[in-house]
């Protein structure tokens, strides 16, 4: 056993929604957990190394519940010239290791992914574990489930009915799934659908609810206008990505189902600011035609008290594995109305608890997993310093160290919609 005595920090607290100065983490390698936090530098436990943090400003890290590594964001940025997404599961595997290491320094220490092409995230969540791969801790989805020719039907189980729903939630959870993800309406990167297309029965919607719970599974449906959200609501799901359109009957069910919304507020954004001449302009015009309103959605749903938890839709254009997560939390706060403390929230132990997982993530108290980033910048004081290059620690053990002595990596501003 070694453990590990990180002096001299200011620990983020949800409770007090702020930093403790003067605080103590003491971490076990070989558990990879926290063994004790308390103030100053004393500590109780005999320890192998005492590790002066230099008043850096200590979170837990980054969790991010709306993924898809086997997609390749780089190629919004190299005008087309890569195949956005490849037929082949190699070329897949591929993209989702970059993508891994990707996240992981960058702080994201732990992904709930929402859609992989072959299953691929099965795999590898099991090669992180085994420690063959750079990554974040991984809550796998493995493909999607669609309507024949629905959203995102390209790489996932097309399904039709209620007998082969259940069926294809129960093969899914055979494969080794941790969550069912599940298309409930249509969206912005398909042609020939709007966001208002409802796509699956309530029948159908019930019946995956129902097996993937009574298998103790979460369940997380895509759905996007205001009566696809009712629909997934009343069927139980426990989160809802992206949510456009809500009014006041769906925020309502939403307290009534302990319901939890995933925004992913980048994934329309970036289309926005950067999509003209290289999204298609049918994906760019839902865009401008519903952007107002899912900001104004979210607002919403922050201001009535549903809980949040930060997903990215990474993957999705401009939108990659990188400080995307860090600036979906800056989106928050200028244009949803959180705190940074509430955006910090979101993005720990919010997701923590989305993702029933908040008895060891999410928190830096003792017993939890010790997966936490530091910064030297106060991130209540200014939300964006967390695109700051960061010391990244997993399972006690930093992964990734801040460039000294450089210039932090200049982070997207945010302009006004209109």
């Amino acid at each position: 056993m070694t453990k590990i005595n990180y002096t001299n920090v200011a620990i983020y607290n949800h409770e007090e929604q702020s930093f403790i100065n003067n605080q103590h983490i003491v971490v076990d390698t070989d558990s990879g957990k926290i063994v004790e936090v308390g103030a100053g530098n004393s500590t109780d436990e005999v320890c192998d190394q005492v590790i002066d943090m230099k008043n850096e400003y200590v979170m837990p890290g980054i969790m991010n519940a709306h993924t898809h590594i086997t997609s390749i964001p780089t190629y919004w940025w190299n005008d087309g010239k890569e195949q956005r997404h490849s037929d082949s599961r190699e070329f897949n595997t591929m993209f989702a290791i970059q993508n891994m290491a990707d996240a992981i320094n960058h702080g994201i220490t732990y992904i709930r992914n929402v859609g992989a092409a072959f299953d691929i995230d099965i795999e590898i969540k099991k090669m992180q574990q085994h420690g063959w791969i750079k990554g974040p801790k991984v809550m796998t989805s493995g493909k999607a489930f669609s309507i024949t020719g629905g959203h995102g039907s390209a790489g996932g189980y097309e399904v039709d009915g209620v007998d082969e729903v259940r069926k294809g939630v129960r093969q899914a959870m055979k494969n080794g799934v941790d969550n069912i993800k599940m298309m409930v309406t249509g969206g912005v990167l398909k042609n020939g659908e709007t966001p208002d297309d409802i796509q699956f029965t309530p029948e159908e919607v019930r019946a995956a609810v129902m097996e993937a719970h009574h298998k103790g599974k979460t369940i997380a449906a895509h759905a996007q206008g205001n009566a696809g959200v009712k629909e997934a609501v009343e069927a139980g799901f426990d989160t809802i990505e992206h949510a456009f359109d809500i009014d006041a009957q769906t925020i309502t069910m939403m307290k009534a189902h302990h319901t939890v919304i995933v925004p992913t507020m980048n994934a329309m954004y970036a289309i926005y600011k950067y999509g003209k001449n290289t999204v298609p302009d049918w994906a760019r015009k839902k865009v401008i035609i519903n952007i107002e309103k899912h900001f104004a959605s979210i607002t919403k749903a922050v201001q009535s008290g549903i809980p949040i938890a930060m997903g990215t839709d990474a993957g999705t254009p401009y939108n990659g594995f990188r400080n995307e997560s860090a600036y979906e939390m800056q989106l928050y706060v200028e244009k949803a109305g959180m705190t940074p403390a509430q955006a910090i929230d979101s993005a720990t132990i919010n997701c923590a608890r989305a993702m029933h997982i908040d008895d060891e993530y999410g928190q830096i108290v003792a017993g939890n997993y010790a997966d936490f980033i530091a910064m030297t910048e106060n991130p209540i004081d200014d939300i964006s310093v967390i695109q700051h290059d960061k010391d990244v620690f997993q399972n006690g053990i930093r992964v990734h160290a801040q460039r000294v002595n450089q210039e932090s990596s200049n982070p997207q501003k945010v302009s006004s919609v209109g």
